[in-house]
């Protein structure tokens, strides 16, 4: 859990910083004064201030937000830390926003000010945030694929099938079915697959099974189908994890590919290691119950909990019985073989040059995915399954990987870009509405307008920020 919220505000802080960051570069090049620039809010204080003027730096630690010397000097930005992490701000002067009301305006406006700037450079200054939001996630994503590579496991290499959860079971799909193609389209991996039948609702599959070709209709609304399974299978592991604060939730398994459970390594004094099974074991049977694919074994294993059972496998040929007791984890303590090893996976290595199209490439492709998922927020099972920080955190790998910190970290850009672009008053796009019709109508809406339809999008805001964040509160205690 610490691991997990140290990634979460060390991501947060560094999307908030250059998004704020984004609208300075513009409000600077347009030579409008930034009054204050803040990570974190700081309501009442500042945990540190520090602001330039008479030739030096001037820095307080602990401070109060008012200070009649540093107000002296408004044609410098004052800098600092707030010490509320949900946020940050950057106070541009002449701009009705959270940080200035109506009445705080002088009634001239001055050539240095936001509002005496042409429409299109206000329109710019707006922007900046959510382009610098997304173009860093782009620059996240090319970096990670010039150091890393990428590997990718094309759906044709997977020679052995796929597993298919019940629900897939229900829309027709049989186990070790091989998906030929989407809407006529062919899928190249798995997330294309779920893609497509889950979030963008295509309904025509055809599929090779054994050697017939089968044509399946899904249905329309399958993806709230899902949403509402995954939803009642998140309540009852947290319903596990509160009976036991040791037990590792498990994750629901809608689709993957078909592969034995192979043993990879045994852990030393649990229950398969004193049941003397080994490293290259095959497990074929939990509990007299067939198991042939890998998911199939960690399924049939939650569901014997503190029992004594029997585990049929195959060692050089031969087929074996253990008899073991399982433990209230429904463990048996093994690590199974990598999926990746049972087929040819293709790397692909990127100099600096190629890194930049494939990075540019793959960051759009993942603002198409989250755009096209984003309709499922508007019904009832997307709602339920909204959630805050705690959600967000969860995200996050329980242990250090710089690797899945930075892809996480561009994701969430991608979504803060996104978010911030809706038509929102209280966010960039709100206020992008509002400047693309004063730029078609010639009339530009009045500060008091502005500050009132701010306030109704902060409570809009805030009273969504309180369901997302009541939602985790909630999935935690009921």
């Amino acid at each position: 859990m610490i691991i997990k919220a140290l990634q979460l505000i060390l991501a947060l802080s560094f999307l908030v910083l250059i998004h704020e960051l984004g609208h300075f570069i513009f409000a600077r090049i347009f030579r409008v004064r930034v009054e204050k620039f803040y990570m974190f809010f700081n309501p009442w204080f500042s945990l540190v201030r520090f602001k330039k003027f008479d030739g030096k730096w001037h820095v307080k630690f602990l401070a109060k937000n008012e200070d009649e010397e540093w107000a002296a000097h408004p044609q410098t930005t004052e800098w600092g830390i707030g010490w509320l992490p949900v946020g940050g701000y950057c106070a541009i002067a002449g701009m009705v926003d959270e940080t200035h009301k109506t009445e705080d305006l002088a009634a001239k406006a001055e050539d240095w000010e936001f509002r005496a700037k042409p429409a299109w450079q206000r329109l710019l200054i707006i922007m900046g945030g959510i382009l610098v939001n997304f173009v860093g996630a782009l620059v996240i994503y090319t970096m990670l694929l010039w150091h890393w590579g990428q590997d990718t496991l094309p759906l044709k290499n997977v020679t052995s099938g796929l597993y298919y959860s019940e629900i897939l079971q229900s829309e027709g799909f049989q186990q070790q079915d091989k998906i030929l193609s989407v809407d006529g389209e062919e899928p190249q991996d798995l997330s294309e697959i779920v893609q497509s039948i889950i979030i963008e609702g295509k309904q025509n599959v055809l599929v090779l099974r054994g050697q017939d070709t089968v044509a399946l209709t899904v249905s329309k609304d399958l993806g709230t189908r899902y949403l509402a399974l995954q939803n009642e299978f998140d309540r009852k592991e947290r319903e596990k994890s509160r009976a036991d604060k040791t037990y590792q939730k498990q994750r629901y398994v809608l689709l993957s590919e078909w592969v034995p459970f192979v043993i990879d390594s045994v852990l030393p004094n649990n229950a398969a290691d004193m049941a003397g099974m080994r490293k290259g074991d095959s497990i074929v049977a939990v509990a007299g119950v067939p198991t042939p694919c890998d998911v199939m074994v960690m399924q049939e294993l939650q569901q014997h909990p503190c029992d004594s059972i029997t585990i049929d496998y195959y060692r050089a040929g031969e087929l074996q019985t253990a008899h073991l007791f399982i433990g209230d984890q429904g463990k048996i303590g093994v690590v199974a073989r990598w999926k990746y090893n049972y087929f040819e996976v293709e790397h692909t290595d990127y100099n600096f040059l190629q890194a930049i199209p494939a990075g540019i490439k793959y960051g759009w492709d993942v603002l198409a995915m989250y755009i096209k998922q984003f309709r499922l927020v508007f019904t009832k099972e997307g709602a339920q399954s909204l959630g805050g920080f705690g959600a967000i955190g969860n995200m996050f790998p329980s242990t250090w990987s710089w690797y899945l910190f930075w892809n996480m970290t561009a994701f969430l850009s991608i979504i803060l870009a996104f978010m911030n672009f809706l038509p929102i008053p209280a966010l960039d796009g709100g206020y992008i509405l509002f400047l693309l019709v004063e730029m078609i109508t010639r009339r530009k809406p009045s500060d008091k307008f502005l500050e009132k339809a701010n306030e109704v999008g902060f409570w809009l805001l805030l009273a969504l920020l309180i369901f997302a964040n009541g939602n985790d509160i909630f999935k935690i205690f009921f």
